[in-house]
């Protein structure tokens, strides 16, 4: 009777040890103690948006995001456009200040104390703050962000970076952190050939290497016994978890796989292909995710319930890409050929229309929701001037390709296609802005060259180069851009600048651990996340709107892990 009891009930020698993930990843039935102060507030969980927080909390405690939007917070709320709900860097500034302000994370004073233990509730109260206007905007337009329903954290996160890539304050892009490139080389098995080719990601998918736990026999024994308790209808016994070496993910991220339908370039033909990923480029910021969502044979998501043993210091400088290697032979760089049948080749046929009949008003309404103009035009040509809804579709689909943005061209046609050069708010071949949309904003009182500059950052949409302008007011009597600009006219229309490759940080590939987000639940769709933060020497647990020093940091149940770079 005089045994004191612990916060869920159970008395100390009741206490059975936690094998739940819910409960090992909310570390209950530890006595938890709230933190406060800058960096310490947490989120109101708005009904399945423990996502969203677990997410925010990661990013906000990044020095370069802290910088970017809170650091910046003057001058991007001087600048911000006349309805703020609907402007991201507002948004993202006003979310960021309140989390790491301290404002809204202070410790009850003495009056509320006393009032609390007169209520026989021991326990401060912490309220954090609603991220209700900051989710309204990042999830508008997005079918599934926008619904109260569970969501997949790791999409989110890739969700948030493509806004914040499209919401760029000035020259400066918070997220080239996380940017990297992969290197795919894809091999055909018969000639031995290979093909190099780079794209960009943002984070590292890890397969879970079921086939190398550590516990096979104690995993076997549950199963046995787990069903024949289902079977018998009696207690299910006590949960064995799959413990995964990490060296085996890693072996299995690196392992070749095969490629299907593969074309073979050599044999102009198709044939057996492998493939293997390297690191072409290491980021400042290594985002690592653990695939543990699945879909069994019947079709149902599943999760795989594993601990892994995740290190606190990763060293992945074995996987930097090595490139073409003497003694290896390229692939020919021959398209595989394109088979239309036959009762489709009319119907193609028929929506092949002149580049001069794009219907203009679809295009700039796809345009004024942001894309490039020449973007919005080829979407509208080659979905045959069916409308905004299907060249949106269209956009969407293609939107990763490099070749997005460039000008229309069409075979026959005599190259790239001057549909509507003239039409209102298309550029020249010399990049300029037409010259009646750089009347209209010079009338308004800006200078010549800001009107320029802001034209040529947005592809000549009027109302985005109007916020361009009130969001880059260091650019309103710069001079040498003038000249600059005055100087390489003419060099421009005789020759084109090459593109700009993808930005990234390279360097070490040597990485701390400094945060992850855990999930508990069968899957994605259902279950709730939580956020562990390393800050100022220890382990910090998010869960919604609570913030409390970890004790038992559940490192080996994480969903996403975060990574800083540290000097080799």
């Amino acid at each position: 009777m005089t045994l004191p009891q612990t916060e869920n009930g159970l008395r100390d020698n009741d206490i059975k040890p936690r094998v739940s993930e819910w409960e090992v990843i909310q570390e209950t039935g530890t006595k938890l103690k709230p933190m406060y102060g800058p960096g310490y507030t947490g989120l109101k969980n708005l009904g399945n948006s423990c996502y969203l927080s677990s997410v925010m909390q990661a990013i906000f405690s990044i020095p370069e995001f802290q910088r970017a939007y809170v650091g910046n917070l003057p001058r991007i709320f001087d600048y911000s456009p006349l309805d703020p709900t609907q402007d991201f860097n507002t948004q993202m500034t006003k979310l960021g200040h309140g989390l790491l302000s301290g404002q809204y994370s202070k410790p009850p004073v003495k009056s509320e104390l006393i009032e609390q233990v007169m209520k026989e509730d021991h326990k401060p109260q912490q309220n954090g703050i609603s991220p209700r206007m900051f989710k309204a905007f990042v999830s508008k337009s997005h079918p599934e962000f926008s619904s109260n329903r569970q969501q997949d954290a790791q999409e989110f996160f890739l969700h948030l970076v493509n806004l914040v890539e499209r919401n760029r304050i000035g020259s400066e892009n918070p997220s080239d952190v996380f940017r990297f490139l992969v290197e795919e080389r894809i091999q055909c098995c018969q000639s031995r050939k290979v093909r190099y080719t780079e794209r960009v990601d943002y984070l590292m998918q890890l397969p879970v290497a079921m086939e190398a736990a550590t516990n096979k026999d104690e995993l076997i024994a549950y199963e046995l016994t787990r069903r024949e308790a289902e079977a018998n209808r009696r207690p299910l016994p006590e949960l064995v978890r799959a413990k995964i070496p990490f060296s085996a993910c890693l072996q299995a991220f690196s392992e070749p796989e095969n490629v299907d339908d593969f074309w073979s370039s050599a044999l102009q033909a198709k044939s057996a292909g492998v493939k293997t990923s390297r690191f072409a480029s290491f980021p400042e910021y290594l985002v690592v995710q653990i695939k543990k969502f699945t879909f069994g044979l019947d079709w149902v998501p599943k999760k795989f319930d594993v601990s892994i043993d995740m290190p606190d210091l990763l060293d992945i400088n074995h996987l930097r890409a090595r490139g073409l290697q003497p003694g290896e032979e390229e692939l020919p760089d021959i398209s595989p050929p394109i088979v239309i049948p036959d009762d489709s080749k009319d119907r193609l046929m028929n929506q092949l229309i002149d580049p001069s009949d794009v219907d203009e008003s679809s295009v700039m309404q796809l345009a004024e929701m942001g894309f490039p103009l020449e973007a919005c035009r080829k979407a509208v040509y080659f979905t045959g001037n069916m409308g905004a809804e299907v060249a949106f579709n269209w956009i969407i689909v293609h939107m990763e390709e490099p070749d997005f943005a460039e000008p229309l061209t069409i075979p026959g046609y005599g190259g790239a296609a001057s549909a509507g050069a003239s039409v209102f708010g298309a550029t020249g071949l010399d990049n300029q802005p037409p010259e009646e949309i750089v009347s209209i904003i010079t009338s308004m009182g800006f200078h010549r060259n800001q009107a320029i500059q802001a034209l040529r950052a947005t592809n000549s949409n009027l109302e985005r180069a109007l916020d361009w302008i009130f969001s880059h007011p260091e650019f309103e009597e710069d001079s040498d851009f003038v000249i600059e600009m005055e100087n390489n006219a003419n060099a421009n229309i005789i020759s084109e600048a090459k593109p700009e490759g993808p930005r990234v940080k390279d360097g070490s590939g040597m990485y701390e651990l400094f945060a992850f987000i855990s999930h508990m639940g069968t899957s994605t769709m259902s279950g709730h996340y939580v956020c562990h933060i390393k800050k100022e020497g220890r382990w910090v647990i998010y869960n919604d709107h609570k913030v409390c020093a970890s004790e038992r940091p559940p490192k080996d149940l994480g969903y996403m892990y975060f990574y800083h770079r540290i000097p080799s």
